[in-house]
């Protein structure tokens, strides 16, 4: 028999019953052996032919079929099939003789075993389906799936036994879930409240998920980008128009105390070497934003915890003391835990306060909820109205909570020792930002100054009457003009970027949904606004006054009174149809709310010197519960709205590192990089082998993380190796010949192919269970590749001391095209690095990552994960020949993981035969096994990761961590880490014409392209 028909056999028998045994004597097919397939049947033990038909043979043998019961069977297995050409032995391949009589009761009662077991298999149903289906298909009716009475009489017991089973009744329906009571405000309401419990939306959360592709980030659920096809338009939008983003996600943290004491607490934690701390002048007055590298207590450089900006609040607002300070740092969510147990530790705040801040309610349970929308049984069937309570109706409120804080966990911390105190304002101040030239235009068009009242009705009453206090003050309406005057100037400035960077100006408006237009349009820059040039020429030198910084926005009671006291849309729609002249102003008066804000300047682009202030705009501070109302009329103002992709767009564009993926040294960045290696891993095994790079072949180690760790440590030990053998072979010690010799462009042909060796140590290492680079991070398998390095406490950094930074810059040499570059490096310093000039930046930063950027010189589009490498000398002298030369190319590499994966493959297969072979149970142990075996990934590497500087024909230098066409620039532009070790020595060794060129070639790819590297200082 064929495998085909064995299976097929196989297949009909697996549900027969197993109580049943035969015996070999009872079966009369049985102990012939046949050979050839020419139904020629010979007995094994006599040679005795039966010559006939094959229905006469069939009876002859039946007449020898009796044997003594009593005899033993040899193989009672053996069973004869009946194929084409004659029969068959089965599967045993062993003959015996035919039995030659039977005894009646034992083959009664083996009939008896047999007519039984088939009884019971007819009775039993082995399928899911109801007993009406189990009709044939002309006895069916419609009616039988709920009338038992339509079925056959013999059959109706059976269905109502099937019909009183909880699966088969009837689901009762909810009372409430109409598409007209989905739609109520309240149960819609409680519906959103729900859905949040994991991620918290944004304010404009409904508004984004009608037109943008939704993530789940950081606790949030925030929109990545656009359904629309804008990519263009959102960068035309940034240079030449206006793009708004909702930074509401943005934490914000408030450190209230005695000036000193906060700065004291807070001077360990970043460093002068590194930038401004909170101690900068014009930071600490309020008058402008400050921005700070915040490291552990006194770790710095290493340990570090993310950027932050931070504000002040300014010491000349109006009934301020000068004992207490107060302080808000603004921080990406992905960020806050750490920074915030770092405080707290610093600030010595370890009691927890009962906040003044109103907390979010606990969402309500199933149970509630089944409560709340309950109807009694005598009202169904009836028509319900909607009772109105008036005053004690109590309306559901939507949550507006803080994805990134437990709402039963506290928010405010005290010190006793210092008296700090940190409150966690998170998600209770919303931050709107406007990127653009059209900023200015889009905010004074959108925004009117509050109007002054002192005089209406009784204050008591007016639901914003903090607003009617202060304008009784005199000195708080001079203020509030003097506020006013200068926002109106903005309107006729051409660009944010002619503001002094990060200037602060507070202000009080007016509901901006009053002035909302008919339709939408564009607007733009008002020259007429800044006809006063003395004072638009004293902001754009000196920026906003000291005093012009104050806001109400600082204090918390105002903020929920603005909160609580908003005029919902629905009010404001009526009163809008009421009006006698339709689209004519609508006049509040007292009602009218007045919100306090505060406008930050962003300074856009700030390092290098071409496209100075790009990117420049404005971020708007709001109180919580006012987002729509400012995001709808500032679209209806021109605004194009963009998502997390844009935000990475526009610091790429900046050159400046994106948050958190641009920060391998802190914690944040290390769990973005793990998790965006196992979604490109997914993403790369979800395509079949052919149709997706092999990277080992490529000579691509890491295709989805960069190995920062070990790329530094191999550039440290490969600068001492050649610093040593230096010594060793010229003893007079030149320094112009050790320069030279520290580390040759391209490595020693040993070094350059590692296959000969790697495909034996993979081969016998294969059999041990490792763990493939595919499922885990190459930076944490770094340490396992260079021995003797484990060094503890000396992990890698990234440079970030202003000082050396800009004598990096000065030693890259001048791009192309960047003639102040050019025209002041010589007058700088030193163009090349020397060995006396790099030590003393080597002894301090070891192991250290410089950012910089990289401009493509000819075509090509850098990718993320894409290698920078040290250019030979021959690729020098075939650019010189050839101006159009593109790169070297990268040999292919051997695959030493193939035939592991080949025998693996064959394995596979092998165990999932035998385990259709054996029994159930046993097929389940065995696919256990199989599953707790590592499998490889073909055209990834797998273990842990050789030499990745020398593993190709180039050397590495680091990696790229942002790529893309520049539509700015007109060609490909990179922003990524190199390492400083590396990077000195390639400088050292490079002639002044090609210094700073260097190789970029993306994972699935072996093309080096050339490209210009600058240092961003």
């Amino acid at each position: 028999m064929s495998n085909a028909k064995e299976r097929k056999h196989a297949k009909k028998m697996r549900n027969q019953p197993t109580n049943v045994t035969l015996s070999s004597g009872f079966v009369a097919d049985r102990g012939t052996k046949y050979h050839n397939g020419g139904g020629r049947a010979f007995q094994a033990q006599k040679q005795e032919h039966f010559p006939g038909t094959a229905r006469q043979r069939q009876t002859k043998m039946t007449h020898h079929s009796l044997i003594d019961p009593d005899v033993k069977e040899q193989s009672s297995s053996k069973i004869m099939f009946k194929k084409k050409g004659g029969w068959k032995a089965g599967p045993e391949g062993t003959s015996q003789e035919i039995p030659k009589y039977i005894t009646a009761s034992t083959f009664a009662q083996a009939r008896a075993a047999e007519i039984s077991a088939m009884l019971k298999a007819v009775t039993q149903t082995s399928s899911n389906s109801l007993v009406f289906q189990t009709l044939p298909r002309h006895m069916r009716r419609r009616a039988m799936s709920h009338n038992v009475k339509r079925l056959p009489r013999r059959l109706q017991e059976t269905a109502r036994k099937e019909a009183e089973k909880a699966v088969h009744q009837k689901k009762e329906h909810s009372k409430n879930k109409c598409h007209k009571a989905r739609r109520c405000h309240k149960n819609r309401v409680l519906e959103f409240n729900r859905r949040q419990k994991k991620n918290i939306w944004l304010e404009t959360h409904i508004w984004h998920a009608k037109r943008f592709h939704m993530v789940k980030k950081w606790g949030y659920c925030l929109g990545e980008r656009p359904t629309l096809k804008s990519h263009r338009a959102c960068y035309r939008a940034m240079t030449n128009r206006c793009l708004l983003q909702d930074l509401s996600y943005y934490c914000c943290l408030e450190l209230k105390g005695k000036e000193e004491e906060i700065l004291k607490a807070l001077s360990p934690m970043c460093s002068v070497d590194a930038g401004l701390t909170f101690a900068a002048a014009h930071c600490l007055s309020g008058k402008r934003q400050g921005s700070v590298m915040l490291y552990r207590a006194n770790r710095y450089p290493q340990e570090m915890l993310g950027p932050v900006t931070f504000i002040w609040k300014s010491e000349g607002a109006p009934g301020h003391t000068s004992e207490s300070r107060q302080l808000w740092i603004w921080l990406h969510p992905s960020l806050k835990q750490d920074v915030l147990e770092e405080l707290k530790a610093v600030c010595q705040c370890v009691e927890p306060l009962k906040s003044t801040v109103c907390t979010p309610s606990p969402l309500p349970t199933t149970s509630e909820e089944k409560s709340q929308t309950e109807v009694p049984d005598e009202k169904i069937g009836k028509k319900r109205k909607r009772k109105d309570d008036g005053e004690s109706a109590q309306p559901v409120k939507k949550v507006i909570g803080d994805g990134t804080r437990d709402p039963h966990q506290p928010s405010s911390w005290i010190s006793p020792a210092t008296g700090i105190i940190i409150s966690d304002l998170t998600m209770e101040v919303n931050r709107l930002r406007l990127i653009g030239p059209l900023s200015h235009s889009i905010l004074t068009e959108a925004l009117k100054a509050a109007s002054v009242q002192t005089e209406g009705e009784d204050t008591e009453k007016t639901p914003h009457h903090w607003w009617i206090e202060t304008c009784k003050n005199p000195d708080s309406v001079s203020l509030h003009h003097r506020q006013e005057a200068i926002f109106e100037l903005l309107g006729g400035i051409t660009s944010p970027a002619e503001i002094p960077a990060g200037s602060i100006l507070g202000l009080t408006v007016g509901d901006p949904r009053i002035n909302l237009p008919q339709k939408r349009s564009k607007v733009l820059p008002n020259p007429e606004k800044c006809q006063d040039n003395e004072k638009v020429r004293q902001l754009l030198l000196e920026g906003v006054p000291v005093d012009c910084t104050h806001s109400f926005i600082w204090n918390q009671a105002v903020c929920k009174n603005v909160t609580e006291n908003k005029i919902s849309d629905q009010d404001l729609n009526r009163k809008r149809s009421e009006l006698l002249v339709p689209g004519s102003q609508l006049v509040l008066g007292p009602q009218e709310s007045k919100i306090p804000i505060l406008l930050i300047q962003q300074p856009g682009k700030v390092t290098g010197d071409d496209r100075r202030g790009w990117g420049s705009g404005w971020d708007i501070l709001l109180p919580k519960g006012w987002s729509m109302a400012f995001w709808i009329p500032f679209i209806y103002r021109g605004a194009r709205v963009g998502g997390l992709k844009e935000s990475v767009v526009h610091s790429q564009y900046k050159r400046s590192p994106d948050i958190p993926s641009d920060f391998p040294d802190c914690p944040a960045g290390v769990v973005f990089a793990e998790e965006q290696a196992k979604s490109l891993l997914e993403k790369y095994k979800r395509y079949p082998p052919a149709k997706r790079p092999n990277y080992v072949k490529l000579g691509t180690l890491a295709p989805f993380c960069c190995p920062w760790e070990q790329l530094t440590q191999e550039w440290e030990s490969r600068v001492r190796a050649q610093e040593e053998s230096s010594v060793a072979f010229s003893p007079s010690g030149k320094e112009s010949d050790s320069r030279r010799d520290k580390l040759p462009c391209a490595p020693m042909p040993e070094n350059t192919d590692p296959r000969s060796d790697e495909e034996g140590t993979s081969r016998s290492s294969s059999n041990e269970p490792q763990e493939a680079v595919d499922t885990e991070c190459p930076a944490r398998l770094g340490t396992e590749c260079v021995a003797g390095q484990d060094a503890p406490g000396s992990l890698f950094c990234v440079l970030r001391s202003r000082k050396w930074l800009k004598q990096l810059s000065t030693w890259c040499g001048p791009g192309s095209g960047d003639r102040r570059a050019a025209r002041r490096a010589p007058g700088s310093g030193q163009l090349a690095p020397t060995r006396a000039a790099c030590l003393p930046l080597l002894d301090r930063f070891p192991r250290a990552l410089v950012w910089l950027s990289l401009a493509l010189l000819g075509k090509g589009s850098p990718e993320p994960h894409s290698m920078i490498c040290v250019p030979a000398e021959e690729d020098f002298l075939q650019l010189h020949r050839d101006r159009l030369y593109c790169g070297p190319q990268e040999s292919k590499h051997s695959d030493p993981f193939k035939s592991e994966i080949r025998k693996q493959k064959e394995k596979k297969k092998l165990e999932k035969r035998q385990n259709q072979a054996c029994a159930e149970p046993e097929g389940l142990a065995g696919g256990h096994r199989t599953a707790g075996h590592q499998a490889l990934t073909l055209g990834l590497w797998s273990g842990p990761l050789p030499a990745v500087t020398s593993h190709c024909s180039r050397v590495l230098l680091g990696f790229v961590t942002q790529g893309d066409f520049s539509m700015a620039i007109g060609s490909g532009e990179a922003l990524g880490f190199v390492s400083l070790t590396g990077l000195l020595d390639m400088l050292s060794s490079q002639p002044a014409a090609e210094r700073g060129l260097v190789l970029l070639r993306a994972p699935a790819s072996p093309q080096y392209r050339f490209a210009r590297i600058a240092v961003e200082a």
